[in-house]
């Protein structure tokens, strides 16, 4: 399992990078769409759905979905302050504010959720849809100056987020001792989580004064951290989705880890919330 999962991870990171910074704007939303409609493909079995020709047409509806409002924007121009997008964005601070206390209460919080096939997958589309937008305003953010001014600010997320699920691994293996969210994921502990948000934090730190990213210090800690949060957050939530539906792995599309939802459960949680804390509520970029 181990070699898989180190093989599959000598591919795909060169493939993302190389994703991040030669790929159009356009070229990069056609991606992450496809991503995206691979997600939902899995949400459906979360959602309840067993039949996969079921699951398929939650994916096609899904990409029909996403194309539908790309091409709502014809004056989409690396513009990211648009309403239909700031929408979205809003959409994802509510749901994952809703999804924390779905998690602190679970499994009580079940017993709402638990019987609704649309229910659930209302918290898919809220989940995967502000993804979308988080991963192509940060993509597209100052394309006209300088085209890899995006790509950079989205390599930072990913390495926020790497950073924080490193850290939680080696801290919860070297001090783990008592358990984050016993009902959730067992496997998680408080020193893992805490040594996560301090690895984060050093990441923002260096990274923020290599890169030049042009944000105030204190402003780029503070979404920075929030961000991190936010990643465990969706971890937590899609392994209380996971355990509700009785399976291990989202998928099995990426040997050695899984899903696709396995990979990205934590950036569909800290890439719209950091776009959202950056675009609208400080206002930097």
């Amino acid at each position: 399992m181990l070699k898989y999962r180190l093989i599959s991870a000598f591919i795909l990171i060169p493939v993302v990078i190389a994703a991040l910074f030669w790929l159009p704007p356009a070229g990069f939303a056609i991606v992450t769409l496809v991503v995206c409609m691979l997600a939902a493909w899995e949400w459906g079995q979360l959602s309840g759905f067993k039949s996969r020709s079921q699951r398929v047409w939650l994916a096609v509806l899904c990409g029909l979905l996403l194309a539908l409002m790309l091409f709502l924007l014809p004056e989409y121009r690396h513009n990211t302050h648009i309403p239909l997008i700031e929408g979205w964005l809003w959409l994802s601070l509510g749901w994952w504010c809703v999804a924390l206390l779905l998690v602190l209460s679970y499994p009580a919080s079940a017993s709402v959720w638990r019987r609704s096939h649309i229910l659930r997958l209302c918290f898919g589309v809220a989940t995967i849809v502000p993804f979308f937008w988080g991963m192509v305003v940060l993509r597209s953010w100052h394309y006209d100056d300088n085209h890899y001014a995006g790509s950079v600010w989205l390599l930072y997320v990913m390495f926020l987020v790497w950073g924080a699920d490193s850290g939680a691994y080696m801290f919860g293996k070297l001090f783990g001792k008592h358990k984050l969210a016993p009902k959730v994921s067992p496997g998680k502990t408080w020193q893992g989580f805490i040594g996560g948000l301090l690895t984060s934090a050093v990441i923002a730190w260096v990274f923020g004064a290599l890169a030049h990213l042009d944000v105030a210090p204190v402003t780029l800690l503070t979404c920075s951290v929030i961000a991190a949060l936010a990643s465990v957050l969706g971890d937590l939530t899609e392994s209380m989705f996971k355990r509700e539906a009785g399976i291990k792995d989202s998928g099995s599309l990426i040997p050695g880890h899984g899903g696709i939802l396995d990979r990205i459960d934590s950036l569909t949680a800290a890439v719209p919330v950091f776009a959202c804390l950056l675009l609208l509520v400080f206002r930097t970029i």
